[in-house]
């Protein structure tokens, strides 16, 4: 605080004089103002209406018949009036208005929203497309590391869901569904006008505004990239007169959300007498909690500190900030720096220039999840672990206890992490930009932008030749992975606006230019003394048939054009155009056309409608587009490529040996894009003076010429796979987001909600009919997911099991075919992971200075296939058990849910649970301090505030989450949790403070 005083003590002297100069020069005589606050329509008094002194604290509220009582009010002093759903007035006092009647008109703040478009921006009002505006509101108030999480449940029509709790897990993001097979399903992302693939550099702190375009009239302006939608996200610029300083800081504390009990050691060796396949000695006590042991309570550490200031002639905006995360399974953590410049310099009348520059450096190390215990899987392990043994071998205390009577295929969980421990995965990315803006005349404009997105990768192992057993088995061993990308991207775009009567036009074309420079190398190695020297050089055994390095390139070239009319806000009409073409394509056909047009008719400006005097707007609006995707396949995936075979040199008489190649693909002479068709139809309603705001959206998407990559019948071909275009699949929904106000004045009440349905089907395929996906357990060695024609992707595929028999407790499996025997041909679909629907819905509070926000999401009607159940409840070998094996079948007669111990398992809705959940995501109670006091020393807000997240879930899922998919981010495989990180729940302390 001493520091602070001595910091801002020159800055006080100078005000002081300056007030003093002030008070010299004018006489100020302080006086009382009464008034009354009435709506200009009705006349009805309005309670709760805010009356501010501008530049003081000073202010009141009107009471219950809309009068109001401010005292110590100077002469010329300017008192600022404002109420939620009405214009703002300011109104400066005089000797003469000491009495004030005044009228507040309703507001239309909300139509009048400018929300940002592809290339060019629009006000919400005259929008003729599908577009979903996030709110950033309490973004300074929710643990949010990752600019995605602010969209989860936020937006009609998009999903986000985080496949696991791994600190800096990536999140999964679908907008309107699946639309590509192996091709990617991400939307893409566009930051300040630069596409980039992801957002994970971007600190939330610094987001302005995130707008999503849904449809592809919306969307087609960006072409080949927007098949999956398009997310905009505009970052913060500079203040106008007013320098101000922000520091947000939170920490969170996490834990669980749920544990899993496993049998103790007396129950274990009950089990392993009934299976049979070894025996245990008698006197084995508990000795160890592995729960306890693996898990432990989490931690992040969030500081973002932001200068921005401006004038005229210039503003800018500075942010950094700092995330450290540890995670629940504690060798797993996250890290982050974060830094912004926006800079916007008003040259000349005629020329703005504009600086962008974002750079990130972040940490992280993942654990092995998503398999047995017996491959390191940390999750199972705590569960597989019998709790008769150690951590360490008393024997050997540097290594990790391993002596299970006889069974191999079991790792302790704290092993199991420090196979990972010593792992790093780093990376580093800088996006600059520059441009340059030039108004010919008011209507006629040309924006000109160049951008560098350069991004570094390092990602380090390292296994000690001690501790582990594996380790022991390698020797140690230690890797070394890096790659480079550069993407430049220039852009022109020209634009005319014209306005004449009742008429708007306008006008935009331009080219984009996008280059894309990738380069990798990696190093293997084994053979390690020790532990004290973890590089490269300390292995005495490199690799030689997998150390190299590679390179590859891509480009596209664009260009666009878009016309817009608009007569009186009532009649609207949008049509795009762009011509894309793309290197990864075949040259014949390189080029693609994605055309759009969208129409709004605002009814509620016809004549026939000016008597309902409850509505404030209404719109219906259509459009249809087309989009393209050429994400998921190779560079060169049109082109013959090769493998490089090395030959062992090192074998007496092949000393000057070459490397050999052999065929790596089939050649694709006819690839071309993939397209997607979506028609969009929609509402939007405003009514009751701003307090009820409506969306209603139907679409159907139409995705043709797939690419995918097919594996054919082995033949005299060298290889038996191509990249092609290969099928059909279709998505059609219907979307509702309803925002209302529905308390004003002292206390406040606004709701957001959303609710979305889509239904997917893959229609058709052309070669391969039958795609086989994601095996789990070894012990049944089978995939689970089946995607053919006719039905949805990502089905689950296997046996029906009707129950346990009495007699016999083995499990029963339907028999379909009806040859009295199970074999493959009984299996069928067994359970479907995509949801009938979603949503999510945000309650904010306000009672003067204390502010509540309760923010809920769900789905309902997916199932999960709970792979992780074989392993903790199949009882096939000397694996410990979940306790819930205590039901198991062990005498005849025994009517139970639980098979016998060593039953026959298989792939079955037995595994199959129902994965609807509705949860309690994030609630927020903060409070705004207001204090003379603060106000001396140059604090204009401070906000401290608690936040839990994930505090409730209300689900039948037995699993540990039901929002979980082990394959991350795959369109054709979802919903299968198989020993997945799991999910936390945290308790967030933060404050906010400007300066």
């Amino acid at each position: 605080m001493k520091l602070l005083e001595k910091t801002l003590s020159p800055i006080y002297l100078f005000c002081t004089l300056l007030i003093c100069f002030a008070s010299t020069t004018f006489a100020q005589v302080e006086t009382q103002i009464n008034g009354t606050i009435t709506d200009a329509k009705s006349n009805e008094p309005l309670i709760g209406v805010s009356i501010i002194q501008k530049g003081t604290t000073n202010g009141t509220v009107t009471d219950f018949e809309g009068n109001f009582i401010l005292s110590n009010v100077p002469r010329g002093a300017t008192l600022q009036i404002s109420y939620v759903g009405y214009e703002p007035i300011e109104i400066d006092i005089t000797n003469q208005n000491k009495n004030l009647s005044i009228q507040l008109k309703e507001s239309q703040i909300a139509l009048e929203e400018v929300v940002v478009i592809g290339y060019g921006a629009v006000k919400r009002k005259d929008v003729t497309t599908a577009i979903a505006t996030v709110s950033t509101k309490d973004i300074d108030q929710r643990p949010l590391v990752s600019a995605a999480q602010a969209i989860q449940g936020k937006a009609a029509g998009v999903s986000v869901i985080q496949p696991n709790g791994t600190p800096g897990a990536e999140m999964s993001i679908r907008v309107r569904g699946t639309t590509s097979f192996n091709g990617s399903n991400d939307p893409l992302y566009v930051v300040d006008g630069v596409p980039v693939d992801n957002i994970n550099f971007l600190s939330p702190n610094d987001i302005e505004n995130i707008q999503i375009l849904k449809d592809a009239s919306s969307a087609a302006i960006y072409g080949s990239r927007a098949a999956n939608g398009v997310i905009l996200v505009n970052t913060k610029a500079g203040g106008d007169r007013e320098a101000k300083i922000t520091f947000n800081t939170q920490l969170s504390l996490n834990n669980v959300v749920k544990t899993m009990e496993s049998l103790n050691t007396q129950q274990y060796k009950e089990l392993q007498d009934e299976i049979g396949m070894i025996t245990l000695p008698d006197g084995l006590t508990d000795k160890t909690d592995w729960f306890n042991e693996a898990y432990s309570t989490g931690n992040r550490q969030n500081y973002q500190l932001s200068i921005s200031d401006g004038n005229e002639k210039m503003n800018y905006f500075i942010s950094g900030g700092y995330v450290n995360e540890k995670g629940v399974l504690n060798t797993a953590y996250y890290k982050r720096y974060n830094f912004r410049l926006n800079l916007d310099s008003k040259v000349r009348k005629w020329l703005t220039l504009n600086a962008n520059i974002s750079y990130s450096d972040s940490e992280k190390n993942g654990l092995q999840t998503g398999l047995g215990a017996n491959r390191g899987g940390v999750v199972l392990s705590v569960i597989n672990t019998p709790t008769y043994a150690p951590i360490w071998n008393p024997d050997n205390p540097d290594q990790y206890y391993n002596n299970f009577y006889g069974i191999g295929n079991i790792n302790n969980p704290l092993e199991n992490m420090a196979r990972n421990e010593n792992d790093r995965d780093k990376e580093n990315r800088l996006i600059a930009s520059g441009s340059f803006l030039i108004t010919f005349m008011p209507d006629l404009t040309l924006k000109s932008s160049f951008t560098l997105d350069r991004r570094h990768g390092l990602k380090t192992t390292f296994l000690d030749p001690i501790a582990t057993s594996w380790g022991r088995n390698q020797f140690g061993e230690g890797s070394d992975n890096r790659n480079s990308n550069t993407v430049l991207t220039f852009d022109n775009i020209l634009s005319y606006n014209k306005s004449f009567m009742k008429n708007k036009i306008e006008a935009m074309v331009g080219t984009s230019w996008t280059d894309s420079d990738y380069r990798n190398s990696w190093i293997n190695g084994s053979h390690y003394r020790n532990a004290d020297i973890q590089t490269l050089n300390a292995a005495n055994k490199i690799s030689w048939n997998n150390t190299g390095s590679g390179a590859s390139e891509w480009g596209i070239l664009s260009y666009f054009g878009r016309v817009a009319y608009n007569y009186d806000s009532k009649y609207l009409l949008t049509v795009n155009m762009r011509i894309d073409g793309s290197s990864k394509l075949h040259p014949n056909h390189r080029w693609g056309t994605f055309p759009s047009a969208s129409a709004a008719w605002r009814i509620s400006s016809e004549d026939f409608m000016k008597d309902l005097e409850w509505l404030d707007d209404l719109k219906i609006r259509g459009g249809w587009g087309k989009t393209g995707n050429q994400s998921g396949i190779n560079d060169y995936a049109y082109l013959q490529r090769y493998s490089i075979n090395r030959t062992e040199w090192f074998i007496t008489g092949q000393e000057n040996a070459l490397a050999s190649i052999s065929q790596a693909n089939l050649r694709t002479p006819d690839l071309k894009w993939e397209t997607t068709a979506q028609l969009n139809l929609g509402i939007d309603l405003t009514a009751f003076s701003n307090r009820l705001m409506v969306a209603i959206d139907y679409y159907h998407k139409k995705t043709k010429d797939m690419l995918m990559k097919v594996t054919l019948p082995s033949g005299a071909a060298a290889s038996n796979t191509i990249t092609r275009n290969e099928g059909e699949m279709t998505n059609r929904g219907f979307e509702i987001s309803i925002s209302t106000v529905n308390l004003q004045g002292a206390l406040a009440w606004n709701t957001d909600f959303n609710l979305s349905f889509n239904r997917n089907k893959l229609d058709r395929l052309d070669l391969q009919k039958i795609y086989n996906d994601a095996k789990t357990s070894d012990v049944i060695n089978e995939t689970v997911v089946r995607n053919e024609p006719g039905r949805a992707l990502g089905g689950f595929y296997g046996y029906i099991a009707d129950g346990v028999d009495p007699e016999t407790g083995e499990m029963i499996y339907r028999d379909l075919n009806g040859d009295n025997k199970i074999s493959s041909t009984d299996r069928t679909y067994i359970g479907d992971p995509n949801p009938d629907f979603t949503y999510g819905m945000t309650n904010v509070f306000s009672w003067k200075n204390l502010n509540l926000s309760i923010f809920i999401q769900g789905s309902y009607g997916n199932d999960v296939f709970n792979a992780s159940r074989i392993e903790t409840e199949g009882m096939y070998d000397g694996k410990n058990q979940s306790t819930r094996v205590l039901k198991r079948w062990r005498i005849p007669g025994q009517i139970t849910d639980v098979p016998k111990a060593g039953f026959d398992i298989k792939n079955s809705t037995y595994f199959i649970e129902d994965g609807s959940f509705l949860r309690v995501k994030d609630i927020s109670l903060s409070y705004d301090l207001r204090l003379e006091k603060l106000k001396k020393i140059g604090i204009t807000r401070l906000q401290p505030y608690f936040t839990v997240s994930n505090l409730l879930t209300w689900t039948n899922y037995s699993g540990m989450d039901p929002e979980v998919n082990q394959w991350g981010n795959s369109g054709s495989v979802q919903g299968i949790d198989w020993g997945t990180y799991p999910h936390s729940k945290s308790f967030v302390f933060g404050v906010n403070v400007e300066f």
